[in-house]
């Protein structure tokens, strides 16, 4: 394994080249989704229960809520999701999976997992796995919730 060019193993450099191949992986994985990494986002919080209507949805994704209305249909045209009253209110609109779009999620995370590992595939399996824990670690210590997806704005992947 060969080290870092002098010069290009500053953090900002790292962290910009494997976000960029992540984004690149990424779009290639669920590239014939609605949307793409944007529609994969959308159904994964969709399928989690994490967040009650749109509009969180639309602050857990830093999408527009216009955007997010015409990822929303499109995925809605595709039978991936619904569109059905929230109980607590009447106004809202919660978006839940349909059975068609749960068998897609679940394979569409199996797509994700294989990029990840592509990803660091040039790291032995331990470093890997310390990484995410370190990145893990690191995106707790800026205050945001990770458990919680409607609570995290994930603006790398709403500019992807």
């Amino acid at each position: 394994m060969s080290e870092a060019p002098e010069g290009r193993a500053d953090l900002g450099w790292s962290l910009g080249t494997l976000l960029r191949g992540y984004l690149k992986r990424s779009a290639d994985a669920v590239g014939d989704l609605p949307g793409g990494p944007r529609g994969f986002q959308v159904l994964q919080i969709a399928g989690s229960g994490s967040c009650s209507n749109q509009a969180e949805i639309a602050e857990a994704t830093g999408l527009d809520r216009t955007v997010l209305t015409y990822l929303i249909d499109d995925l809605e045209k595709a039978g991936l999701v619904t569109r059905v009253p929230d109980p607590n209110d009447r106004r809202a609109r919660r978006i839940t999976p349909t059975a068609a779009g749960a068998t897609r999620l679940a394979d569409l995370t199996a797509r994700m997992a294989a990029v990840e590992e592509q990803l660091l595939a040039g790291i032995p399996r331990s470093d890997a796995d310390a990484l995410r824990t370190i990145i893990t670690r690191a995106a707790h210590s800026l205050g945001e919730d990770p458990v919680s997806v409607c609570q995290t704005v994930d603006e790398v992947a709403a500019s992807a």
